[in-house]
């Protein structure tokens, strides 16, 4: 579901709108010509200069927060991974053997979102839970294509990279944003989130990974379910135990997270997690 957007207030200002049209139609002379007459707001060369950075910055937490609110996203279960993992069908092409193996993980996430989804239109109309992926290939796909099966909609948050990718095909368009930021887009992976799911992946899924994990830890963000698929996997990237040996972390943040292997054994985890009856509620506005 898409709300609709709220109408601009009655002023008695001009509204900025008129004057991008009105833009169009000004004389043409030299001095209407330069780029300093440019309205501020629609110089594009103005705006991608170093000192307007933290305007780039605010507008970049801005524009997907203003439109999730508008599109009742209230909260996400946010899904990490990686986008190399094929999916089942299509293992032949992996570049690895490991990668091959890895593709069961692509029909879990498959199916894990669209039971998700699935309870969020029985729960909530769509508000809820609502699944939140990268946008990009393999795991994220998986992602918001059990969503788009559920009937449901899914968020993309891409990133610009040398080598990026158009938003996967299942992805919501009105929920597809794009982002220059690595920090701002993953403020928005957690701002909403209940629960984090975490598939195997490389460096960007670690960074996520581990960004989430201190955040809870050092309590700056609240413990939702978290939830790590393939042991196997993980345990063999990450010697967690010898982390809390080592006296780095403390024995108890091992509890943070859990190990499983299906979307089934990921549900029952939710549905048992000691504060999954919590929900954060979003209040426009709030202070971060």
């Amino acid at each position: 579901m898409t709300k609709t957007p709220p109408q601009p207030r009655k002023e008695s200002f001009r509204d900025s709108r008129e004057d991008r049209i009105t833009t169009g139609q000004i004389p043409d002379t030299p001095q209407t010509r330069s780029p300093a007459y440019r309205l501020a707001f629609l110089d594009e060369d103005f705006m991608v200069r170093e000192a307007l950075r933290p305007v780039r910055l605010q507008l970049e937490l801005l524009k997907p927060e203003l439109l999730m609110n508008e599109a009742e996203v209230n909260s996400a279960v946010v899904l990490f991974g990686g986008a190399r993992i094929p999916e089942a069908a299509q293992k032949h092409t992996a570049r690895t053997e490991t990668l091959a193996e890895l593709s069961a993980f692509y029909e879990e996430a498959r199916v894990f979102a669209r039971r998700i989804t699935e309870e969020s239109l029985r729960s909530s109309n769509g508000t809820e839970n609502v699944i939140v992926t990268g946008g990009g290939p393999g795991v994220m796909e998986a992602g918001n294509r059990g969503a788009h099966e559920a009937g449901g909609r899914s968020v993309g948050l891409n990133i610009v990279l040398p080598h990026e990718q158009a938003p996967n095909a299942y992805v919501t368009p009105e929920l597809a944003f794009n982002f220059h930021y690595f920090a701002i887009r993953k403020m928005h992976f957690l701002m909403r989130a209940s629960a984090i799911c975490v598939f195997p992946g490389g460096f960007g899924t670690l960074d996520e990974m581990f960004e989430s994990l201190t955040l809870i830890q050092t309590g700056r963000m609240r413990r939702v379910p978290f939830l790590l698929f393939g042991r196997k996997f993980w345990e063999r990237i990450v010697d967690w135990q010898a982390l809390a040996e080592a006296g780095t972390i403390a024995e108890e943040d091992l509890q943070l997270f859990r190990f499983v292997e299906t979307a089934e054994e990921a549900l029952e985890a939710m549905a048992n997690w000691e504060h999954a009856g919590e929900r954060r509620e979003h209040i426009p506005g709030r202070a971060e």
